[in-house]
């Protein structure tokens, strides 16, 4: 059964559980940053600066080790319209033909995760089509400051555009922690649709106001279906 753990090859995301961390701790001072653990990237612009690394904080019982923390060094209190800060994981288009998007037979996902942050209130979490410039946001709730919660968000499937079969960019799951007036201005894009950047992040807290902030992420699953099924659970070496 999926709740014992043996049904496999269900998460879509390689490095959920935050295990494998090869590139050490970073620093946000040059846009687009990767660090901490493997595939995750710090994508933002404006005052804002995070360091970016592996830590052992996380949920009580669910079976993590580690997690990634962001550590909110340089604050970003006055949001300018094109200031945003976020976390983003990258998707090759060849492992991504299971979700049948661009066909009649799409498939909605689901993405899970467990969050803990010190700003309470909406969040957005986005999937972007970098082959078809087309996206989807989903706003969530951090009811409790510096607690694990876990969320579970269902994105809609869709049937236009479909992903390119190569090793190139062609999903983009997003994280959004601060967002200006350039992607919050407009009204949310819940379906999918070319992409406009003024629909990305509308609602979305800024947690990047104050040097005390600090956000843990672990857990990440993304799935085909409506439905979330309990984290898979893989060795180090898979991972």
């Amino acid at each position: 059964s999926v709740d014992a753990g043996g049904i496999t090859g269900r998460n879509l995301i390689i490095n959920g559980a935050m295990q494998v961390a090869q590139r050490g701790t970073v620093t946000s001072a040059v846009h687009d940053s990767f660090g901490g653990p493997d595939r995750y990237k710090i994508s933002e612009t404006g005052d804002t600066v995070f360091t970016m690394s592996q830590d052992s904080d996380t949920p009580t019982g669910e079976g993590f080790a580690n997690s990634l923390k962001l550590d909110v060094t340089t604050a970003d209190s006055s949001l300018a319209a094109g200031d945003f800060a976020s976390v983003m994981y990258n998707f090759e288009g060849q492992n991504l033909q299971s979700i049948k998007k661009g066909t009649s037979n799409a498939e909605s996902v689901t993405l899970s995760f467990y969050i803990k942050s010190t700003i309470t209130g909406t969040y957005i979490a986005q999937l972007y089509d970098n082959d078809n410039n087309r996206n989807v946001s989903k706003s969530y709730t951090v009811s409790s400051a510096n607690t694990w919660e876990k969320k579970t968000i269902t994105f809609p499937a869709d049937t236009t555009g479909a992903f390119d079969d190569d090793n190139a960019l062609s999903l983009l799951v997003r994280w959004w922690f601060a967002a200006g007036t350039t992607y919050s201005s407009g009204t949310l894009a819940t379906a999918w649709e070319s992409s406009t950047s003024a629909n990305t992040a509308v609602g979305q807290v800024n947690a990047v106001n104050s040097t005390d902030n600090n956000i843990f992420l672990t857990g990440i699953q993304l799935e085909v279906g409506e439905k979330a099924t309990p984290f898979e659970h893989r060795s180090f070496g898979d991972e």
